[in-house]
C-alpha cells in the first residue's frame, strides 16, 4: 500500500511540472489517503504483535 502512495505522489509531482492542476491535486490527494491508511494499518500490526507475545 505504501508503494501505491508513492507511485500517486510521483503521478502527482509529475503532474504538477506539466502544469496539469487537476490531476495533481487528485493524485496528491490519493496519495495522502493510502499514506494515512498505511499508517493505521502498520500501528494496528504493531499493537497486535505486542498483545500476541507470551
Amino acid at each position: 500500500m505504501l508503494y501505491y502512495a508513492l507511485v500517486f505522489f510521483v503521478v502527482a509531482l509529475i503532474a504538477g511540472v506539466l502544469g496539469f492542476g487537476g490531476i495533481a491535486g487528485a493524485s496528491a490527494s490519493i496519495a495522502q489517503f493510502l499514506f494515512f491508511v498505511f499508517l493505521v494499518l502498520f500501528i494496528v500490526s504493531l499493537v497486535m504483535r505486542v498483545v500476541r507475545r507470551p
